[in-house]
């Protein structure tokens, strides 16, 4: 730890000794007022939409405190990915999103499902305008796929924030921002796309005025997909659609509503990934292309979203606001499950599972914020108080297929499994029935203590109760009242440098189970955090440098296959590993060094181990690098933008043993790096060419392994050229 801490410093230095053309910033209550750069490329502006903006925000964020304070203010890593760097690389999904921001790595479950992490633990914790969201495990019913069109931005804070999201995950917690009605005059844009694997895609954002005096203003948000994939039998198309109302009822009160809804209609999805062993005890190679779905299946999601807030001001110094949220997530799927080992000689695995089911999952959820300026001492400090109730309640019904099941069945080298659709059952069989429900009350309070000092004080109280079945395995558990403090302090060295520490309590409850299937206790700890936020050129170029330590009890680690005592499928069992800490940093500079020249770098790495001294996550890459940066080219070339990127993971593991030999086996991916291109071409002001280039070296590279001795591998080199309009 100690040679971390000398690094820290090391970078300190290095900040400190940055050029003299280096702007001092401005106070932070101005930085919240701007809108817009010097050049006058802003994220969004009250009269048009942009389509050209930055990779830095100067907008206050609530994702860590609910203060409304901005990234330099908030004692915790933040990172935005603003709509400018998601139009850059072309990112449509929020998994694709958190592939390329700061510190988080995601593993591809298969067609439809991913996992995240950061800090070496899984996030669990999302918001959408900063209302916590709950999502099915790994986002079975499609919420990891959601299309990010209609976001104006995504933020993600690292470590933990259970002062407002419920539930203190160490990890990160990702809000998801709307997009808002604020256009007074018509305007926005059209997008038509195609690339790689005959993907073709067409996007509408228009905004604007609905009386004469722009009190009440609308945006629409649509996007339709259709395409294949690298791997064979997949076809997916996809609807987007997004609407949302601004209302001005007085000069102090804003009333908002609106509704989103996405279908995503994949067919011959796949359900798990390629098998990994031969019934020989050697190991598989197959084709990128390989699938182990049938021609039939399917696995269709639906994703909705109906929300109403009012805002209300009070006065100069104060406002309130409540949040009402409907998060309705489905999913209608038939799948075919192939595991066990494959024959060389014939091409064909042990045994098989068809499965057809319909998930539903209805989060209703209400939220209030008092929020203000009390005077004291002489001194203004800004105080938050909040409560949010939220009821969940989720079912799957499953249509049983009568066995035996096929075995030995023929999938390789044949673009899938040649197995025909079963006759399903007729009568629904309910084998998830839950109902979670969640309160929480939470204060804070920042505290003026002197011009270049501010402290935060705050906590929840957390209550959570989860009751039903699933997968015949009864839940009925939680806890009430858990206090989770939030404590942080900012001090400015210089006026662009501040030096920032928080410390909060870890409590999540987890939905793994241990070799008797029965839950894990939820996860208990604590989180620090020391950094230094420095901003530079007026607050274009802001950089962090950031320092953490978790402390952890049960955490859930990867045990034995067991197969239920009513029959099915095996399921991955857990056991609790004690004294888990992660330690390590985060580095970040994001901005614009020079005008037209946009940059993303960061860096991240870990260590996690046990009270024992065992590595613990190993599954998880302890280092991350990610660099993107586009480049607006003058002179005779105007109008041309040429950007590129690198994301690196280091390797990562999981243990396990062969199923034929038994002999111990470590499931690896060794470090790679992925090279991406973009480049753009302004044919006019309002009409313009993009084209972007993923995977550019063809890299060959697992995108998950081991979780149920399986692997999938990431997408080869794919391209995509569009063309956007703009209004």
């Amino acid at each position: 730890m100690i040679s971390k801490f000398n690094w820290f410093a090391g970078a300190a230095l290095c900040t400190f000794a940055m050029p003299a053309a280096a702007q001092s910033v401005a106070n932070d209550d101005m930085q919240r007022a701007e809108t817009g750069t010097s050049s006058g490329t802003s994220e969004a502006q009250d009269d048009e939409i942009i389509v050209n903006g930055r990779y830095t925000l100067p907008d206050a964020i609530d994702t860590a405190t609910g203060l409304g304070l901005t990234i330099r203010e908030t004692p915790q890593s933040v990172s935005i990915m603003t709509a400018q760097r998601i139009r850059d690389q072309n990112l449509i999904s929020v998994a694709e999103v958190l592939v390329n921001s700061v510190g988080v790595a995601v593993n591809e479950v298969d067609d439809v499902r991913n996992n995240f992490y950061a800090r070496g633990f899984e996030i669990r914790n999302t918001q959408i305008d900063g209302v916590p969201a709950a999502w099915t495990l790994a986002g079975s019913n499609g919420e990891t796929n959601i299309d990010v069109s209609i976001y104006e931005r995504v933020e993600i804070v690292r470590g933990a924030t259970g002062l407002l999201s419920g539930a203190g995950d160490p990890s990160a917690s990702v809000n998801l921002v709307r997009k808002h009605a604020d256009a007074r005059e018509l305007t926005g844009y059209v997008t038509a796309s195609g690339g790689s694997w005959d993907t073709f895609r067409a996007s509408a954002d228009i905004g604007g005025a609905l009386t004469d005096d722009g009190s009440i203003r609308l945006r629409a948000v649509g996007r339709y997909e259709q395409g294949e994939s690298y791997i064979d039998l997949y076809d997916n198309e996809k609807f987007v659609l997004y609407g949302v109302v601004d209302a001005d009822l007085t000069d102090s009160t804003l009333v908002r509503a609106g509704i989103s809804h996405q279908e995503g209609k994949p067919d011959g999805a796949l359900w798990g990934a390629l098998p990994t062993f031969y019934t020989d005890g050697s190991v598989t190679d197959f084709e990128r292309s390989q699938s182990v779905a049938a021609d039939w299946t399917h696995w269709n999601t639906t994703n909705q979203n109906i929300f109403a807030t009012i805002e209300q001001q009070i006065g100069d110094n104060w406002g309130i606001t409540a949040n009402y949220n409907r998060l309705k997530n489905t999913n209608d799927s038939e799948l075919l499950y192939l595991y066990g080992q494959v024959d060389k000689a014939t091409g064909t695995i042990a045994s098989s599972n068809p499965y057809k089911a319909d998930g539903v999952s209805v989060q209703n959820s209400f939220d209030g914020q008092l929020k203000g300026f009390l005077s004291l001492f002489g001194r203004e400090h800004e105080v938050v108080i909040g409560a949010l109730h939220s009821v969940l309640k989720r079912h799957t019904d499953n249509y049983v297929a009568p066995s035996p099941w096929p075995t030995d069945v023929s999938f390789v080298g044949a673009g899938g499994a040649d197995f025909d659709e079963p006759v399903w059952g007729t009568d629904a069989v309910r084998n998830e029935d839950e109902r979670i429900e969640q309160t929480g009350y939470y204060g804070a309070m920042r505290l003026n203590l002197a011009d270049p000092l501010k402290v935060i004080l705050g906590g929840r109280l957390a209550s959570w109760e989860q009751q039903g079945i699933a997968w015949g395995v009864t839940s009925d558990y939680g806890d009430d009242d858990v206090f989770i403090p939030y404590v942080g302090a900012l001090y400015d060295i210089t006026p662009n440098h501040r030096l920032y520490a928080s410390f909060t309590k870890i409590f999540q409850p987890q939905n793994l189970r241990d070799r008797n299937l029965d839950l894990l206790d939820p996860l208990d700890g604590k989180a620090y955090e020391i950094g230094l936020k420095s901003a530079f050129f007026d607050n274009a170029l802001q950089a962090s440098v950031a320092l953490f330590r978790i402390e952890q009890e049960n955490v859930g680690q990867a045990d034995i296959m067991v197969t239920p005592p009513d029959g099915g499928l095996p399921q991955q069992t857990y056991f609790a590993a004690e004294g888990v800490t992660s330690k390590g940093f985060e580095v970040e500079l994001t901005g614009q060094p020079l005008p037209g020249w946009n940059i993303n770098a960061s860096y991240s790495q870990f260590d996690a181990d046990d009270a024992d001294g065992f590595e613990v996550n190993t599954d998880q890459p302890r280092k991350l690098l990610k660099i993107f940066t586009t480049y607006d080219v003058p002179g005779t070339l105007e109008g041309l933008t040429l950007g590129g990127g690198v994301n690196y993971r280091s390797k990562a593991y999981s243990e396990g043993s062969n199923p034929v030999t038994t002999e111990p086996f470590r499931f690896q991916q060794d470090g790679f790096a992925l090279v991406n291109l973009m480049a753009r071409y302004a044919v006019s002001d309002a009409f313009q060419i993009q084209g972007n280039i993923e995977n550019l070296f063809d890299t060959t590279y697992y995108s998950q392994m081991g979780f149920f001795e399986q692997y999938r591998y990431g997408a080869p080199r794919n391209f995509t050229i569009s063309a956007n309009y703009a209004f």
